[in-house]
């Protein structure tokens, strides 16, 4: 199933996904830098130039992707987790850093269910303003994250 795209309200959007691995896999796949670094870099163009997580309530992270010809500028995330229930569900807030703007802080959630054999993967992001959530939309974000979920797949 490819990435679904639901917007809830003025300030939300909710993301599905499902995956062919456990719960488990999934989640650490989300907060383990040597796994994100495998299925976030190769894609669209760029690849990863810095990974770093500390899956911890408190803990930060941050990911900077550079265009692997040089070609298009580099961007990056950052943020904080506010709190984890392995393999169940991830609360964080997030950056992202782009050329043109940076976002204000995104409140994530996202929750990890199991599916038959495999997970459910539900991301709710609640953003400051409508405005926020259409600019962060607008940049391209879902086909994104889609190209590097199809890298996840083969995880």
């Amino acid at each position: 199933m490819p990435l679904e795209t639901k917007l809830v309200g003025d300030k939300q959007l909710v993301l599905t996904r499902a995956f062919a691995a456990p719960p488990d896999r999934v989640y650490r796949a989300h907060t383990e830098a040597a796994l994100v670094r495998q299925w976030m870099s190769g894609t669209m163009g760029y690849v990863i130039a810095e990974c770093s997580y500390d899956a911890r309530p408190g803990g930060s992270y941050r990911v900077v992707w550079e265009s692997a010809d040089g070609d298009m500028p580099s961007f990056s995330v950052s943020g904080e987790f506010l709190a984890l229930d392995p393999p169940h569900r991830i609360e964080q807030v997030e950056r992202m850093h782009l050329p043109e703007m940076t976002t204000s802080d995104n409140h994530i959630v996202t929750e990890f269910a199991a599916q038959g054999d495999g997970t459910l993967m539900t991301i709710t992001m609640t953003f400051e303003s409508r405005e926020a959530r259409d600019d962060t939309i607008a940049t391209g974000m879902a086909e994104g994250m889609e190209a590097c979920y199809l890298q996840l797949d083969t995880l």
